[in-house]
């Protein structure tokens, strides 16, 4: 069985001037293509606030306590449940940062431009995979996405292999020869 509803509480906002570029990142979580009072600071840079490493030690206790214990016995069941526990906060806090974060974007901006990025294939990065979970681009930009087509909004995904790093952003000259350290260039 299917059932088609109309939320009523989700209704277009009225259209406002403005548009902000987004760069996902991992030690700031989005960098903003002009501040935000409120949102970012006067960078424009949103904080990542990386809810796995802080709470990796009370997993990890959790975790050994649950490989303790004797299979099929009840005080496993109990472990489990707390890992459990410790996971669901994690992602709990997460997904809450997350939807203020998208939330207040979509609200406050008329497009939002975002890059296009493969996620999948960058978690392959041994080194970077949990770092780059942690951050939960791909949730970021879900939830940009059906936001903005409930409130009206635009999002605007851009290609992945455009150098925008490389563009000057008053005369669009490219530098073909910018290094990986190199943060500013005229």
């Amino acid at each position: 069985m299917s059932i088609l509803v109309e939320d009523p509480t989700v209704k277009a906002l009225p259209p406002v001037a403005g548009e902000v570029g987004v760069d996902a990142g991992i030690t700031s979580l989005l960098t903003l293509s002009h501040p935000m009072p409120g949102l970012s600071d006067k960078e424009g840079k949103v904080a990542n606030p990386r809810y796995g490493q802080t709470d990796r030690r009370k997993l990890a206790k959790a975790q050994r306590n649950l490989a303790r214990k004797q299979d099929g016995s009840n005080n496993r069941a109990k472990a489990r449940i707390t890992v459990a526990r410790v996971h669901a906060r994690i992602a709990d806090r997460r997904r809450d940062h997350l939807h203020k974060l998208t939330t207040r974007l979509v609200r406050e901006t008329q497009t939002v431009v975002i890059e296009d990025l493969s996620v999948r294939n960058m978690l392959r990065n041994r080194r970077l995979a949990r770092v780059i979970s942690d951050a939960a681009w791909s949730d970021l930009r879900r939830m940009l996405e059906y936001k903005a087509q409930w409130y009206g909004r635009e999002v605007i995904p851009v290609d992945r292999w455009l150098p925008s790093s490389k563009t000057c952003s008053t005369c669009r000259r490219i530098n073909t020869t910018l290094a990986l350290n190199e943060r500013a260039w005229t």
